[in-house]
């Protein structure tokens, strides 16, 4: 989560846009070695900033675009 946080930082500062959608998805080692145990267990984390956290329409088409969890 963290990660995600300061790739948005990151991207906010570099190139100063309207809007930031960072959308990661990756194997969380605690759920793999630990807790259920499931290897190949993701989790999709996200993060959105701008014209993407205040207005749902364009999340979704984000969301929709990335195919989040598919």
């Amino acid at each position: 989560e963290r990660l995600v946080r300061e790739v948005a930082d990151a991207l906010e500062s570099a190139l100063a846009p309207s809007a930031v959608a960072v959308i990661v998805e990756a194997e969380h080692l605690c759920m793999t070695m630990r807790g259920v145990r499931k290897p190949g267990s993701t989790v999709i984390t996200t993060e959105f900033r701008g014209g993407f956290a205040d207005d749902p329409a364009a999340r979704a088409e984000v969301l929709t675009l990335a195919r989040v969890g598919a």
